[in-house]
């Protein structure tokens, strides 16, 4: 936006207030990132991952199984469906 435009956008007065406090903004700092409501489900393992592990086919397996479940729920949320009225 150069100096002395005045555009109609709708976000232009966001746009003008960013430049305007932007010198004054401390940054993003990345290791402290808001979580948001819920944290994101995680998939556990008896034993660490290694490079070697021979068992990447095992784990890659229950990875993409519990995400297709995820994927389940929200689809039968969306559809109405739910836990509850399951016959």
């Amino acid at each position: 936006m150069a100096k002395g435009e005045h555009s109609t956008g709708i976000y232009d007065h966001l746009y003008r207030r960013f430049f305007a406090n932007r010198d004054r903004h401390p940054g993003y700092d990345f290791q402290r990132a808001p979580g948001g409501s819920a944290q994101p489900p995680a998939v556990t393992f008896p034993e660490k991952l290694r490079w070697w592990s021979l068992d990447r086919w095992r784990r890659r397996k229950k990875i993409l199984s519990e995400r297709d479940r995820l994927q389940r729920e929200i689809v039968e949320m969306s559809a109405g469906r739910s836990k509850e009225r399951r016959p």
